[in-house]
């Protein structure tokens, strides 16, 4: 049989391909490790992130009446704060309209005084209070911030988990150590006791000296604000040394790697993550989907959350009838829209998100099984 094809569907055929060839190029910045020991985060935001840009340009947008397809411009900024500032510096010369990223609140913080000096929204993963304290109307966050996880999660440990004495470690970034400080002071105000207060750095591996002084202390629980590259060595030595005390620690644990190099050692520990577990995440079931479909992989942690701060950007542009930083920025403050990570995304007036939960997982069988989600305040 031959398919007939009429002349009108020639003409809008016709019409879509010469819109999409003469659509004016919008770039989005993102900016994140993409390289180096953190690179897992940073490349699963990523492909949330041009996921989303995807999805977008597929209901072919029109803005201030034209045509517009959306670009994605990465860098790597290599969880460093100098390099962060270079990349932030070449996104805005690269006339990007708005960035998601940076992911660790030690880059953020510092890039974030550029942008707002462009101008600039940004988006970030950062969880520091810092990142937002500073009244900038041009800072957003993903997830999350750590006084808001801090209290939840410190009160929990001593009132639900009934964990009297913690040691807490930290490995003295912006996020590891605000954290820390958040989840010591919420501690403290529910009647537990911080034992001992130790450090390490981003790029340790051995803790034997802080595990073996830690053992003579024999504190019911040990909170450790940073990363998985050592979160998963610690637990594992921990073990090896003997010392049965709980182990809790923040979302940046809640990651494949954690699972495999924790191995055995990681069984029963806790770990916590701003958000819902993604089984009762509105809109994950068909995220997923997509985002297998086009990765050839399942998402991991933190792309829905990126996937989502990406919708808003670009919806704030829609909305405004506009890419121009300057005019479209203010529709952030009042943006309200459904996302796939909560059932509306929306900020407060400085950029914290509204009403974001705390969940709590707990590795059973060699995965994250969520045990409690906690409302935000």
């Amino acid at each position: 049989m031959k398919l007939k094809v009429t002349h009108s569907a020639l003409v809008v055929a016709w019409a879509f391909s010469c819109a999409a060839a003469h659509a004016d190029v919008v770039k989005i910045g993102f900016a994140a490790p993409l390289t180096g020991a953190q690179s897992n985060y940073g490349t699963d935001m990523q492909k949330g992130v041009q996921l989303a840009i995807n999805d977008f340009n597929a209901t072919h947008p029109t803005i201030g009446g034209k045509p517009i397809s959306f670009e994605l411009d990465s860098q790597d900024d290599q969880a460093d704060p100098h390099t962060g500032t270079v990349v932030a510096q070449r996104l805005i010369d690269d006339g990007v309209s708005g960035v998601i990223g940076h992911f660790n609140s030690g880059t953020s913080i510092p890039a974030s005084d550029l942008y707002n000096r462009a101008g600039l929204p940004q988006i970030s993963m950062a969880t520091s209070p810092v990142y937002t304290a500073r009244g900038y109307k041009t800072t957003f966050r993903l997830l999350t911030s750590d006084a808001q996880a801090g209290r939840i999660v410190g009160s929990y440990v001593v009132k639900t988990l009934h964990y009297k004495r913690i040691a807490i470690i930290d490995d003295r970034t912006a996020y590891g150590q605000g954290i820390a400080d958040e989840f010591a002071k919420a501690v403290e105000a529910a009647g537990g006791t911080v034992v001992k207060r130790d450090y390490t750095n981003d790029k340790a591996l051995d803790f034997s000296a802080i595990l073996t002084n830690l053992k003579g202390i024999n504190p019911d629980a040990v909170f450790y604000g940073g990363g998985d590259a050592q979160s998963s060595p610690m637990i594992r030595k921990m073990r090896q040394l003997g010392i049965k005390a709980a182990f809790v620690t923040g979302e940046m644990s809640r990651s494949p790697t954690f699972l495999k190099i924790g191995g055995s050692a990681a069984e029963g520990a806790i770990v916590y993550m701003g958000g819902l577990p993604k089984e009762k995440m509105p809109g994950f079931a068909s995220y997923a989907t997509r985002y297998k479909a086009r990765f050839g992989e399942d998402p991991i942690t933190y792309s829905p959350y990126s996937y989502d701060g990406t919708m808003a950007l670009l919806t704030a542009m829609k909305d405004a009838n506009s890419t121009d930083p300057k005019v479209y920025g203010p529709y952030l403050d009042k943006l309200s829209i459904k996302g796939v990570s909560a059932a509306t995304i929306s900020y407060d007036s400085t950029g914290d998100l509204k009403d974001a939960p705390v969940t709590i997982y707990k590795v059973q069988h060699g995965d994250f099984k969520p045990v409690d989600t906690i409302a935000g305040n």
